[in-house]
């Protein structure tokens, strides 16, 4: 009897302990924001300027993207001579499709609803309270933690946080591609720190499903300046 009431002691015991260790997503969202450079530093960005080149069906096209931190976040991208372009603003967005006649068009609310959240430098996760989201914990999948965000507009997104560098690895959410809705999971990896310290992700794959296409990121450059008018929908 007493061997069996010391047993039950020992595992309440390590059941504490365990339950003491455990991580909320808070923490494990603020772990995140200090692996890639911390608050302060994020505070500290008000524009951040990439080069690169996206791969599809084996060519290398080149990409930039142009963000102004609240403002606005575009990428032009090169195919075959022809310029697609994808913009969102605090205001709205809108998209320029070669394969589709080449005029600039307003995106569907749906489309804007989803990718808004990239005119802010530090991400969703960054200040999330405040932008009047949610974070809970869905526990751990192959070594990293899963945490689910819910913005005020009811859009969901799964992030993927290393346990062990805090880094973000992956993110699935769900998206729009030619009217169909379809599940998006961005991976990402090869972090390098800019000037001022702030990490960013140099390699990144993104799955739509029946399409695929790899970003490798080759210049960063935070707090270039930026005219705010290259957001400006062209009419």
């Amino acid at each position: 009897m007493k061997k069996i009431v010391s047993g039950i002691f020992l595992t309440a015991i390590l059941a504490s302990a365990i339950a003491a260790k455990a991580q909320t997503a808070d923490e494990i969202v603020n772990k995140y924001i200090d692996a890639v450079g911390g608050k302060d530093k994020i505070k500290q960005i008000t524009s951040l300027y990439m080069e690169g080149t996206v791969q599809v069906m084996g060519n290398d096209n080149p990409t930039r993207v142009t963000v102004l931190n609240g403002k606005g976040y575009k990428t032009e991208t090169e195919f075959n001579g022809q310029k697609m372009v994808q913009c969102y603003t605090d205001k709205g967005g809108w998209a320029i499709n070669p394969m589709a006649g080449g005029a600039a068009e307003a995106m569907p609310d749906e489309v804007y609803k989803a990718g808004k959240e990239q005119i802010d430098i530090g991400g969703a996760l960054y200040d999330y309270a405040a932008k009047g989201s949610t974070v809970s914990l869905l526990g751990k999948d192959d070594g990293a933690y899963k945490i689910k965000l819910v913005t005020k507009d009811k859009d969901e997104t799964t992030y993927f946080i290393d346990a062990t560098n805090y880094y973000l690895t992956k993110l699935i959410k769900k998206g729009s591609m030619m009217g169909q809705e379809v599940e998006v999971t961005i991976k990402l990896s090869d972090y390098k720190k800019t000037d001022i310290g702030y990490l960013v992700p140099f390699t990144i794959s993104t799955d739509l499903g029946q399409f695929s296409l790899s970003t490798t990121i080759t210049k960063a450059e935070v707090n270039k300046a930026v005219d705010a008018g290259v957001f400006v929908m062209p009419r």
